[in-house]
């Protein structure tokens, strides 16, 4: 079951995502307020330690509207670890004990904005395999400091949209599951409000597992951009920014701590700044 066609498929599909994304993102800066020059996409190849493959690593900083975003692509191969297998194992991956090969391709995405009204969004989507199993994973939350109940209303709306044409209960099980997953729990709260999460997604039809995370994939720049341009010339003050970087304070602790995909990259040995994009460039605890 090596799927050589259809990890190809899938790998240039996110990598295609990706493509559009940081066009969209860079469009939306030559539109944002103020006189200074929009900002711009720093890129540069991402290897995974001695082992196969790499990505890129795509991250704006200081533009007009955001404050610094990643949107991160890779396809990496290799054995897993000891600690990998054994987790697996417990998931009940078949096979992996006596074959330690994987494959993993997928695009990740965290925006942190200018505008303490505009709020930061996470996303990513992506495809796993070993010799004798393969799934896909992702989903997409919104992370407002200052929350406002339409922009929540929306985001959640164009989810449930995707969602709906692939499976009767999808959005459903898989908000229930965001909603566990983004939980921090030595705070006692959620990070944000939400949205959509899923793992280990194997229906045993490939092809509708892969047009279900296209379309969540697809449903992110609606979700999301129209709040970012509606958002991004509100005027704030010093109480709203101090508000955005104490709420960055909580996902600095949820990504360091909880998030499985920061502890799978840096376990796995894919490069550290790759991986640790997600962290907010400036952040505040009281």
């Amino acid at each position: 079951m090596e799927m050589q066609d259809e990890r190809q498929e899938a790998a240039a599909w996110f990598r295609a995502l990706r493509d559009r994304i940081v066009a969209a993102f860079e469009a939306l800066e030559d539109r944002g307020p103020g006189t200074a020059p929009p900002g711009r996409f720093e890129i540069r190849e991402t290897k995974r330690g001695e082992e196969g493959g790499g990505g890129l690593m795509s991250v704006m900083r200081g533009g007009r509207v955001f404050e610094k975003v990643g949107v991160n692509w890779s396809a990496v191969h290799g054995e897993l670890s000891v600690a990998a297998r054994q987790s697996m194992a417990a998931r009940g991956v078949p096979g992996i004990g006596a074959d330690p090969r994987f494959w993993a391709s997928g695009i990740s995405l965290v925006a942190h904005m200018q505008n303490p009204h505009a709020p930061a969004v996470h996303m990513n989507t992506r495809m796993f395999w070993t010799p004798g199993a393969w799934w896909f994973g992702g989903g997409a939350d919104l992370n407002p400091c200052l929350e406002v109940a339409e922009d929540t209303a929306h985001f959640h709306a164009t989810l449930r949209d995707a969602c709906a044409p692939h499976g009767a209960d999808y959005y459903d099980r898989f908000k229930a599951w965001a909603d566990e997953y983004f939980f921090i729990p030595h705070r006692g709260r959620a990070r944000g409000v939400g949205g959509i999460f899923y793992d280990d997604l194997n229906t045993g039809d490939w092809h509708a597992d892969f047009a279900f995370t296209r379309a969540v994939g697809e449903a992110f720049l609606p979700a999301f951009l129209p709040l970012a341009e509606k958002r991004m010339a509100q005027p704030w003050g010093e109480a709203e920014k101090d508000a955005q970087l104490i709420h960055r304070g909580l996902y600095a602790e949820y990504n360091l701590v909880y998030d499985r995909g920061t502890k799978f990259g840096l376990a796995t040995g894919h490069d550290p700044e790759a991986v640790l994009m997600s962290l907010p460039p400036l952040a505040k605890w009281v």
